[in-house]
């Protein structure tokens, strides 16, 4: 028997019990859960032994460096804000560290003196990033080593409901907060298509929506994730004349949240009539009123003045969306409005209330590599890498497990030794991604492959 090694595990969100179980299957590990309410820690730990559950506020400095201090690797699901503190923490200690975050450049600065501390920090381990880097880089690779090179990549990933529940008009579902998927519809996209670096505003996102073919079963549409410009260069991919990641959809979200978008409803700026300490309570048909300028609260005429809001001519489309529209309560005087503050947070409430995960509702998470590949001999093909999953109803969600699984499988590897690649790092060469990979079909998750 080796000697027990010993975790530090921060945050009990979704993503923790899959990684937490993983690390305690082979009996040689202890796992501390550290949350800053400690009745958080008790409930993630409660089902399991060789755990235990303590109070900690990254915050606190001196607490933060003690407890990384006494354990062998810290595995960091707090915030990516706070990434940078627990790094700075684990290399005063000369301990290893995990997140699932992409490397941001406060975390990048320190990869000098994590090499000087011996320790690994691996990062962008979950499933996007995490997964989608293994998958993509087995292909490039394997191409790159038969002497071809790649001239398109497309990569589009999604976490949606199972089809049969996507039965809501948005065809979304939230096994966490809303408001984080809200604010990423105000992102800006940059990639590469067609050897033209493609910019798009994020009040512009929704309508560059696209039809993604993955299976004939799905009706999904993509859109840029960010800035994806860079992966021609992070990839080594330098003669792709198309470079985009996206995230994936169900038809007709695009157009439903480009409406929500016109309507303001993006905007996280604080309104004293939506705050909490605004003692009046608040029907849903006047939010919307104000929020639009209207003159009326009337529900039939603040629905016309919604149809002027919605861009599409599509008819069947634009009955779908004040369907939708309907279905939401905004324009009820009989629906109250959760005050959070902003217009935002409003319309978060509201879509927690109609949206979450139902007892026995299963999530599924589904990912496309798309390559144009150029051969040795000059011939050319497409290659495709597909991983599709489906959560367990009443269990652990796909994306809860396609997180968190990976997470643990790398920390399992770093404390026996076989990921010894120092710095701030991730997954990003063979000797990092190839033992990850090897393990991850007996997990249930891997990708299938496809020559056209």
């Amino acid at each position: 028997m080796s000697a027990q090694k010993n975790i530090l595990l921060l945050g009990s969100g979704f993503v923790a019990e899959p990684c937490l179980e993983y690390l305690l299957r082979s009996g040689n590990n202890h796992v501390t859960v550290a949350c800053r309410r400690l009745e958080k820690a008790q409930e993630l730990t409660s089902r399991y032994q060789n755990v235990t559950p303590i109070s900690l506020d990254v915050e606190n400095d001196a607490a933060l460096h003690a407890a990384v201090a006494a354990h062998d690797l810290t595995i960091s699901l707090i915030p990516y804000t706070q990434h940078a503190q627990v790094m700075k923490a684990a290399i005063k200690a000369k301990k290893h560290v995990v997140t699932t975050s992409y490397i941001s450049p406060a975390m990048q600065e320190l990869d000098a003196a994590a090499k000087e501390a011996g320790i690994i920090c691996m990062n962008e381990i979950g499933l996007d990033p995490g997964i989608d880097h293994l998958y993509a880089l087995k292909i490039i690779n394997e191409v790159r080593e038969q002497g071809g090179k790649i001239l398109s990549f497309e990569s589009f990933c999604g976490g949606l409901p199972a089809p049969e529940a996507s039965n809501n008009p948005l065809g979304y579902k939230f096994s966490w907060s809303a408001r984080g998927v809200l604010l990423a519809l105000r992102n800006n996209a940059r990639y590469w298509q067609d050897g033209k670096l493609v910019e798009i505003q994020g009040k512009d996102l929704m309508d560059s929506a696209r039809p993604i073919f993955i299976y004939p079963a799905f009706a999904l549409v993509g859109y840029g994730n960010r800035d994806s410009s860079h992966y021609r260069e992070r990839y080594n991919i330098p003669h792709a004349e198309t470079c985009v990641r996206g995230s994936l959809r169900y038809q007709g979200f695009p157009e439903f949240a480009k409406t929500l978008v016109n309507m303001g409803f993006l905007d996280d700026t604080p309104q004293e009539h939506l705050s909490a300490a605004n003692s009046q309570d608040l029907a849903w048909n006047k939010v919307t009123q104000q929020l639009l300028g209207h003159s009326s609260d009337k529900s039939d005429e603040l629905l016309k003045q919604i149809e002027s809001k919605i861009d599409t001519q599509d008819p069947e489309i634009r009955r779908r969306i004040i369907h939708g529209i309907k279905w939401l309560g905004i324009t009820s005087p009989d629906v109250k409005a959760s005050k959070r503050g902003s217009y935002l947070d409003v319309l978060c409430a509201r879509l927690e209330d109609l949206m979450m995960y139902g007892e026995g509702e299963r999530d599924m998470i589904i990912l496309q590599h798309k390559f144009e590949v150029e051969n040795k001999d000059g011939s050319q093909n497409t290659r495709t890498s597909v991983t599709l999953m489906y959560g367990e109803p009443n269990g652990f969600s796909a994306m809860a497990k396609t997180v968190g699984v990976p997470c643990g499988i790398a920390t399992q590897l770093i404390l026996d030794g076989k990921l010894t690649a120092t710095g701030v790092v991730a997954p990003m060469t063979p000797d990092i991604y190839q033992p990850i990979m090897d393990l991850l079909p007996s997990e249930g998750i891997n990708a299938v492959e496809e020559t056209i």
